[in-house]
């Protein structure tokens, strides 16, 4: 029986190198950047997810000197803090993020949402349907 034993593969974690690898800034959770219709042409871009040893003061405050715009922290109660960007800053932040090292690129994810999905122009559609008829 000692021959089926030696056989007998010992227990495996295919895992193993990919868990080792996460070591790092960012780990295993994502950083979601979003970007919410306010009215108008008005955009809020938020930034949820980072670790809390990172100061949100400070990225803040670089990131509104980086894009000159306007900012801030929002304590909210079931996403923890999250940082809030006038306009569109999707692209920016994340090219911010990665460039100084406070999240790896495969750690963010960019949601590309903005309204239902149909674009927010007041009625125009109808209009322009009705005149063309």
């Amino acid at each position: 029986m000692s021959g089926l034993d030696d056989q007998i593969p010992t227990a495996f974690d295919p895992f193993a190198d990919a868990n080792a690898d996460d070591s790092g800034a960012g780990s295993k959770e994502y950083v979601h950047i979003r970007v919410q219709q306010r009215n108008g042409r008005k955009s809020l871009t938020t930034v949820q997810g980072l670790k809390k040893e990172f100061s949100y003061n400070k990225i803040l405050k670089d990131v509104k000197k980086e894009f000159c715009c306007n900012g801030t922290v929002v304590q909210d109660p079931e996403l923890g803090q999250v940082i809030q960007l006038q306009g569109d800053q999707r692209k920016n932040v994340s090219t911010f993020l990665v460039q100084a090292g406070i999240v790896k690129k495969d750690h963010i994810k960019i949601h590309d949402e903005i309204g239902d999905g149909e674009a927010n122009d007041g009625g125009a559609k109808e209009v322009m349907e009705e005149l063309r008829r």
